[in-house]
């Protein structure tokens, strides 16, 4: 199994994977590496990533983007609001004041919310990433904008849960580049030597952030962060308000008017943004049938771009001096500049970069993949799978962090948490109560891009005075954990109870207190003699006792509720069942459409189909694939599965005997030749041994009769094979069959080589006594054989004895 690390982003998403030889950016099904940030929905479908990108013009009501930027939000947000104003699609409230998106889904209409349709794209990315993968994926690592609040980062943990993705930690997108540029630095400073100071300048589609961190071997620390919901699409924007006012003015068209216009309009406005990044000529811009079959076209020049968008370059400056002012670093101290994001890429935001930090915009980092293959390297960190070395990473808090209660001294309001306050950390807070309290945790107001600075509201049951009817120490812990999420982790209170017990031998008698972990001082021991310190045996002390008690609490925090959760995902999983059962049965329909033109292409007179089938039966054919193709575009366009799937094999049925006399008489001219050459081959042998060749000298005459019996048996059916295929007729099935003239191949090939494969048999060897040994050995053997030979006569040579050809 692995894990995975993922950039969620507004406008596309990157997911990278830790293996042995690094970390890789997994590409999708249209071999990408990014995939766009859009869910659509067509009919019966629903479409994700890159085809949804793709369908937008032609089917914006139903195709849904930029909805990153609606997580943990209400419906009356004024940022809502705001983003609403440039929305296709149909964005409305549900009855608890969240928002609804409403497509047509399934030919009715859905309300989905935000969470729902972002879980819908981690599906997709999860689905990618197994097949590339060829594994299970489960666990992840998600990215999230360092200014996200409690609310957002739980939506999106909740969006992630619905989608069966278990998070193991929510990263900010600032530490994930941070992590991503010093792991695999070898020339950090050591622990005990002044840290590298490195500014992060990550500017996106829809926002910008700007971090600081201070990197030693081993370890990064994250000094602060500053943020503002500026990014390429507010460039995107102004220029195409530019470029639609100009249209009014010399074409007399609106492009605002119409949504699909404007679409295109923002898309051409991107391309030339793009090329103006690395062209500071005036540039055309050519936009064809644009409204009203009108073509339109302009030019622009990067300097005037730069002048009507200087309201945003100023603030992008002010963002990177407050960074600057709340990381208290001096320019010396500031080692570099790194710039992460597409819009990164602009001249003028690097010229600034030079001109606030004194330092030009390094490039170090790869801009599109830098955030996913932080999170990668932190689930290799996390995950017990894969070795690498330990990298600890500090985050930091954004914003300052409220506690308040009431007693009866009235309202109690403390800062828990100050701004930049590093992270996950824990804070223990004492509190005096008699009776249940409520416990609210918030922001500190103006604080956060937040109109609601609510945290959660916690009441703290099981309360009481103690015996005397005093308050007692309640202690609550607040804490920041990993996934930057505030909460009031626990509370306890501490019993304290007088007991009396025999008092322990000491200097003054006197006995110590249970301490506040609960630890009881030993009781004395049996044979201690108490009148050594002057104290009789029977002289007891009052003993404090301390017992820890977990109170209960009752919590109102941002997310769904487990029900909801649970229901949200069932409802994935039929959706997702559903994209199965939708493929299947559009793959069926495909397969069906595809028969029929292939039918079509191959029995028409110069088809390869043509000779085999009678004129009669393909003018029958051809009626039926018309009818059939008819039906497809008509009343088949929307049938089950099992529908086309019994179609096509009702064509099968008609077509395959005609594809088996195709494959029959296409094959018999090489299947004859095989036997023939068979045939050839062991008669050839037979002639071989009647020759006398040594190599079949050890085969009996029967075995040659019968293989020779065999060879001129399979002469004749081959002869009589061959003379009844003369007359047939290709429309016809023929009178030989394949199968039949292999076989005969097959019979009279094991017949040959059962005889012919045969090895010859060994000569016996003779026992080591009778081995020749001298001369008297060699005349005993030629005696016992009953050839004499004289002593005296001269001894054959080896090759004399040999029979020579």
């Amino acid at each position: 199994m692995s894990v995975i690390g993922i950039d969620f982003g507004n406008e596309s998403c990157y997911v990278a994977v830790a293996k042995a030889g690094g970390i890789e950016t997994i590409a999708n099904d249209y071999s990408l590496r990014a995939t766009p940030s859009f869910v659509a929905f067509a009919g019966r479908n629903r479409v994700l990533g890159v085809a949804a990108k793709n369908q937008q013009v032609t089917n914006m009501n139903n195709t849904i983007g930029g909805f990153k930027r609606f997580l943990g939000r209400k419906f009356n947000d004024p940022h809502v609001q705001e983003e609403m104003r440039s929305l296709p699609y149909q964005v409305e409230a549900t009855s608890d004041g969240g928002i609804g998106i409403r497509v047509n889904y399934l030919d009715e209409e859905h309300v989905f919310t935000p969470e729902q349709i972002t879980a819908m794209l981690f599906t997709k990315l999860k689905e990618d990433a197994s097949k590339e993968l060829k594994t299970q994926i489960n666990d992840c690592v998600v990215t999230v904008p360092s200014f996200f609040t409690n609310a957002e980062r739980q939506a999106l943990l909740d969006a992630a849960s619905i989608s069966g993705l278990n998070v193991l930690r929510l990263m900010n997108e600032t530490t994930a580049t941070a992590l991503s540029y010093g792991f695999y630095k070898q020339d950090l400073p050591g622990p005990e030597e002044k840290p590298r100071n490195v500014v992060f300048v990550d500017c996106g589609h829809a926002s910008l952030q700007v971090s600081a961190c201070a990197f030693q071997k081993g370890s990064l620390k994250m000094l602060a962060s500053c943020s503002d919901s500026v990014g390429g699409r507010d460039f995107d924007m102004k220029l195409a308000m530019h470029f639609n006012k100009e249209f009014q003015t010399k074409y007399k068209i609106d492009a605002s008017s119409k949504k699909r216009a404007f679409l295109r309009l923002l898309t051409e406005v991107e391309k030339l943004k793009k090329n103006m990044s690395a062209n500071s000529t005036k540039l055309p811009l050519n936009i064809e049938c644009f409204m009203n079959e009108i073509d339109v076209q302009s030019s622009l020049q990067r300097s005037d771009m730069e002048e009507m968008c200087s309201h945003l370059f100023a603030r992008i400056e002010s963002t990177m001096r407050k960074l600057l002012s709340d990381s208290k670093l001096a320019l010396e101290d500031i080692h570099s500049v790194e710039i992460v994001g597409g819009s990164s890429r602009i001249p003028a935001i690097k010229h600034l970069i030079e001109q606030i930090f004194g330092k030009p915009a390094s490039t170090t980092l790869n801009q599109d993949e830098a955030v996913s293959r932080g999170a990668a390297l932190q689930c290799a960190i996390m995950s017990p799978a894969v070795r690498v070395r330990e990298f600890s990473c500090t985050d930091v808090q954004a914003y300052p962090v409220l506690i308040s209660w009431d007693d009866s001294d009235g309202p109690h309001e403390l800062k828990v948490f100050e701004q930049y306050h590093s992270a996950p950390f824990a804070r223990m807070l004492t509190v005096q109560r008699k009776e249940a309290m409520t416990i609210t945790l918030k922001y500190e107001p103006n604080s956060v891009p937040f109109p609601d600075p609510f945290i959660g509201s916690y009441q703290v049951k099981g309360i009481k005075p103690d015996a005397n009817g005093e308050a007692q120490e309640v202690k609550v812990k607040v804490r920041i954990n990993g996934n930057g999420i505030i909460m009031l982790a626990s509370a306890t209170i501490y019993e304290r109870k007088e007991s009396e017990e025999p008092a322990s031998p000491g200097a003054n008698g006197e006995q110590k207190a249970g301490d506040a972990s609960g630890q009881q001082p030993s009781s004395p021991q049996e044979g201690d003699d108490a009148s050594k310190v002057g104290e009789p045996m029977d002289d007891k002390k009052k003993k404090i006792i301390t017992k820890h008690v977990e109170l209960t609490i009752e919590s109102k925090v941002h997310g769904f509720l487990s029900a909801d959760l649970h229901k949200f995902f069932e409802e994935e999983m039929k959706m997702i069942a559903n994209d199965r059962q939708e493929k299947e049965r559009i793959d069926a329909k495909n397969a069906l459409e595809e028969q029929v033109y292939e039918v079509r292409e191959k029995i028409q007179e110069d088809g390869a189909l043509h000779q085999y089938i009678e004129p009669q039966e393909a003018s029958e054919i051809c009626r039926e694939l018309e009818e059939t193709e008819n039906w497809l575009y008509e009343d088949g366009e929307s049938c089950e599965k099992g529908v086309y799937k019994e179609r096509l094999e009702k064509l099968h049925a008609k077509m395959n005997p005609v594809r088996n006399r195709c494959e029959e008489y296409s094959g018999h001219e090489g299947a004859f030749t095989e036997l023939g050459y068979s045939i050839q081959q062991t008669l050839k042998a037979v002639e071989q041994y009647r020759a006398k060749e040594p190599k079949y000298d050890h085969l009996s005459e029967t075995e040659i009769l019968n293989i020779t019996e065999a060879a001129q048996k399979a002469q004749k059916w081959y002869e009589d094979a061959r003379t009844k295929l003369v007359g047939a007729r290709k429309t016809q099935d023929p009178p030989v069959k394949l199968a039949d003239i292999r076989h005969e191949t097959q019979t009279l090939t094991t017949c040959t080589n059962s005889v012919l494969n045969r090895p010859k048999p060994k000569p016996p060897t003779p026992p080591a006594d009778q081995q020749p040994n001298g001369p008297s050995s060699n005349n005993n053997a030629g005696a016992a054989g009953g050839d004499q030979q004289d002593s005296n006569a001269p001894k054959q040579t080896t090759e004399d004895s040999m029979d020579v050809e």
